[in-house]
């Protein structure tokens, strides 16, 4: 099992580029860090080659991953926060074309794709199937070497470091498991929600805390209400053609607006008959993992493949149950957070490591325990909302065809989303107290669910729908 570890709400929430966070937003930062390392180092002047080894998932479904342009970007100097989405292409096109890359903005080096970037298809790394390893060569003969590993979620963990970590801050509220989350609310009467505050306010003040929040709640409504208007083919050769823009507008039945809070009160005139809002929680889940598949700028929550699951239930949350204030949208999003760290601590978000049950899982218990809370669920119900969730998908694999995050990823997110209400749903009609099966106890099943599923069934694209899906994706 992984080291235990102190996660903030920021950990959990990242804002980046599409379309894996494990093997897009990993491997880009892993390359920033490696960059960080030589400019440490003081030989970035010196370095004179780059290669990149790429290993196990990585390595098999890197191309359809976008891993070769995330870590261009990242060895460029590239931020997946800030960077501008439409110029991705021009700038790896550029890298290519010319067999020149400008290593963290300042050192112009040769860089021969087909010779310096290696997709090692056969050779596996035993700390985990994301792995790879920078190797800088100097004009004095010398060389540089590190492996990264891209853990799931945009988490990273340089080898040798795994056993270093330390605790950053001193926590008013240490949490590993559920039971320790409960122990607390229990033990100080706190929401949940209250609970993880506290924790932040360990780092940071409360005013940046809500401000850090917000931000992360724009950047999901601006990649939703973008998926929502933008039509056409997603990209990498499948043809898969965008559908949430289509859906949209089928729903929307004329009702004129012009922005994002328009938009919300003309989805709230099409009515909230029971079909109608499964439509448009669809709708809100299609529209962020079209986007993701297209390489735009998506929160992970707590992956990219799983973006759009969190996103869609809190507008549900927003549109049909009158949750449009900053207070709920922060509540939603910090006890969504915490469900996912637990996951994290006790067992893993990464689908390489436990197959879809540990993203569209994942996801979808953080949502169904966040709408709980915010619709007045007790701290059992809250958790008991989580548990409902992930028992529901134990066991399912992840089996990308073509590498690529669009089928079945994009629609296991509105999956993933129905039966986080349907969850939330149950548990606050239920007794908690008389449930038969714990958070933990789900978490610690998943995870042996995780060691027992075979490789083919975990982002490897060798098993389940990509082996029996014919297809025929251009040469990249």
């Amino acid at each position: 099992m992984q080291q235990r570890e102190q996660i903030s709400v920021f950990d959990m929430f990242k804002i980046g580029i599409g379309p894996s966070s494990s093997h897009t937003l990993g491997p880009w930062r892993a390359a920033q860090q490696f960059v960080s390392l030589l400019q440490q180092k003081e030989v970035m002047s010196l370095v004179v080659q780059v290669k990149i080894l790429l290993y196990g998932s990585l390595a098999k479904t890197g191309k359809g991953h976008g891993t070769d342009i995330a870590i261009l970007l990242g060895l460029s100097g590239d931020d997946p926060v800030t960077f501008e989405v439409d110029k991705i292409d021009s700038k790896i096109a550029g890298i290519i074309n010319s067999h020149q890359l400008v290593l963290g903005g300042e050192k112009e080096i040769s860089f021969v794709a087909e010779d310096d970037l290696l997709f090692l298809f056969s050779e596996s790394l035993p700390f985990h199937p994301n792995a790879v390893t920078f190797q800088a060569f100097l004009s004095n003969e010398t060389a540089i070497s590190a492996t990264y590993y891209s853990i799931g979620g945009g988490f990273v963990i340089k080898e040798g470091a795994q056993g270093q970590q330390r605790l950053e801050v001193d926590l008013p509220f240490p949490i590993d498991t559920a039971g320790d989350l409960l122990h607390w609310c229990i033990k100080t009467g706190l929401k949940i929600s209250e609970v993880v505050m506290e924790n932040e306010l360990a780092w940071r003040s409360e005013q940046e805390t809500r401000k850090g929040v917000l931000d992360i709640f724009d950047v999901m409504r601006e990649c939703m209400y973008r998926g929502c208007h933008v039509s056409g083919y997603l990209p990498g050769g499948l043809n898969v053609a965008r559908r949430a823009s289509v859906l949209n507008k089928r729903l929307i039945k004329n009702i004129p607006y012009n922005d994002y809070n328009g938009w919300v009160r003309a989805m709230r005139q099409t009515g909230t008959s029971f079909q109608n809002i499964l439509d448009w929680v669809s709708c809100f889940a299609l529209a962020v993992n079209e986007e993701n598949a297209s390489f735009g700028r998506v929160v992970t929550a707590p992956t990219n493949g799983a973006a759009g699951v969190i996103p869609a239930v809190l507008q549900y949350f927003i549109s049909f149950c009158d949750g449009y204030s900053e207070q709920k949208i922060i509540q939603f999003l910090f006890v969504a957070s915490e469900i996912g760290s637990i996951f994290k601590k006790g067992a893993t978000i990464s689908a390489a490591m436990g197959g879809c049950q540990a993203e569209i899982g994942v996801s979808s218990a953080m949502a169904a325990a966040a709408l709980t809370e915010c619709l007045g669920g007790s701290q059992r119900q809250v958790l008991m909302a989580a548990e409902i969730a992930m028992e529901h998908h134990l066991g399912m694999t992840c089996d990308p065809i073509g590498g690529l995050v669009q089928v079945p990823c994009i629609e296991r997110n509105t999956m993933g989303a129905i039966k986080a209400i349907t969850a939330s749903q149950l548990a606050l009609q239920s007794n908690p107290d008389k449930a038969k099966v714990s958070l933990d106890a789900v978490v610690k099943t998943m995870w042996q669910t995780a060691q027992d599923m075979n490789s083919k069934y975990k982002e490897t694209a060798d098993g389940g729908l990509a082996i029996n899906i014919p297809i025929s994706l251009p040469e990249c």
